[in-house]
């Protein structure tokens, strides 16, 4: 039976109308709000356009890195050549050449105070040098999709051939926050490392002890804090401006915001990035709402199938839930239902095989898309099944090909027939020739015998 086609809608853009927040207007260069589990966006703002992303670059830096290392508690020896590149003002977590310190605890110092040497450390680790490291950073961002990425160097440190947009930026976080271990990091506020063999070497003779550049989790106390933020990375250079990407999850609800290029006004000890983030993850939850659409169970369709005395139709059930964040005034009769079936349904079948698939969208917008499963076993009746094994050997190639086969050898076999009749018909003449030939012999000879 030929398979079904799936008819998918393009997801087009979401201009974003702020209702309860008075300016919806984020004061940023560039902005990407979307949904991490479907990728829908929410906001944008020059997504597509090519910025330097400073220091979230070490998000991509943490997902090549956990893409590559099982163990995570393997000792890696931070080296002097780690700091080469790493100017004196710039972000360090506070390791020192010589130091042996687990992955686990570079990651920590990477993605909390936004340390350069343990991203060189890592990338060298890894890689086996910085440049084959930034190797896999760009292969990894092309098999996410991100068609206006490229790294230089696993830090962010500037470069101008070191770019990516908000939109390529979500994509990359999406795929690490699905990761345990890098969601964990980028939501902790501080941590106490690791005691190493360099212990006396840090300030106080004591471990090192960290805390997050990100003002969302940092501090209660602070008014920057959001209680529904999950982490992610900071970033900042002159180039780029302070950049933030954020996460939270608020009622089941996730979100993922990329903000690039925004300012510090004078005088003020934080960049706007935060408190935008704050407000464009207000706007959103204020404005939008996960739900589950469909439930997992739920009969769809009644469809035909054949070659089963039991039944002649089968009911197809929703495989999963169907759960997306959506406009709050939503329900699923505002949908569009598009279903794509599997063609020509013949018994057997068993209970949860797939049999197609229903997508729900909204004026060009997919929302999601769920599987259908069969909700009954259905046997298979032998009569049928063999008639249709007959039904359907008439119609195939293989008995047109002996169909005329068999013609050729029946047209054949009459072809010799006659001829064999011809030849003995003309034998018979020969023989009944030769014997009045000779009997007419015999009677002149007896006439002239008489005379």
């Amino acid at each position: 039976a030929a398979l079904f086609t799936i008819l998918l809608c393009i997801p087009i853009l979401f201009t974003p109308v702020a209702q309860a927040i008075e300016d919806p207007e984020i004061q940023a260069a560039a902005v990407y709000l979307g949904d991490p589990v479907t990728g829908m966006p929410l906001y944008q703002k020059n997504a597509e356009e090519r910025r330097y992303p400073a220091s979230t670059t070490k998000i991509m830096t943490a997902l090549v890195v956990l893409d590559n290392v099982q163990d995570l508690d393997q000792k890696v020896t931070v080296l002097p050549e780690d700091f080469n590149d790493v100017p004196a003002d710039g972000s360090k977590a506070g390791f020192v050449p010589g130091e042996e310190v687990p992955v686990i605890d570079l990651l920590y110092g990477l993605l909390l105070p936004s340390g350069n040497e343990a991203a060189n450390t890592l990338a060298r680790f890894v890689g086996g040098s910085v440049s084959g490291f930034v190797e896999k950073m760009n292969r990894r961002a092309t098999d996410l999709g991100c068609t206006d990425t490229h790294f230089v160097n696993p830090h962010g440190l500037h470069d101008d051939n070191h770019y990516t947009t908000a939109h390529d930026l979500f994509r990359i976080t999406q795929e690490a926050m699905k990761n345990e271990t890098f969601a964990t990091i980028v939501n902790t506020a501080q941590k106490n490392l690791s005691v190493t063999n360099k212990v006396s070497e840090h300030p106080n003779g004591k471990n090192l002890y960290i805390l997050t550049t990100n003002q969302l989790i940092l501090s209660r106390n602070s008014p920057l804090f959001y209680g529904y933020a999950k982490g992610v990375k900071t970033g900042h250079t002159s180039e780029a401006g302070y950049c933030l990407v954020a996460a939270a999850e608020k009622k089941n609800a996730k979100l993922i915001s990329v903000m690039l290029g925004t300012k510090r006004p004078k005088d003020e000890p934080y960049p706007v990035s935060f408190a935008e983030t704050k407000r464009l993850f207000m706007w959103a939850y204020d404005n939008y709402a996960s739900k589950t659409l469909v439930e997992e169970g739920t009969e769809i369709q009644q469809v035909p199938i054949r070659l089963s005395a039991q039944t002649d139709s089968l009911m197809l059930v929703a495989g999963s839930d169907l759960t997306a964040t959506i406009p709050k005034d939503l329900t699923l009769n505002d949908f569009e239902k598009t279903l794509s079936v599997k063609q020509d349904i013949v018994a057997p079948i068993t209970k949860g095989d797939k049999l197609g698939t229903l997508t729900l969208s909204l004026e060009g917008v997919t929302y999601g898309t769920v599987d259908l499963l069969a909700l009954s076993d259905v046997s298979m009746s032998e009569v049928l099944y063999y008639a249709y094994i007959l039904e359907n050997f008439f119609s195939t190639p293989l008995f047109r090909v002996l169909l005329v086969v068999l013609i050729l050898l029946f047209t054949l076999y009459i072809t010799l027939y006659i001829i064999r009749i011809r030849r003995k018909r003309l034998r018979r003449k020969q023989m009944m020739r030769s014997k009045y030939s000779r009997m007419e012999q015999y009677d002149r000879e007896q006439h002239h015998k008489d005379k």
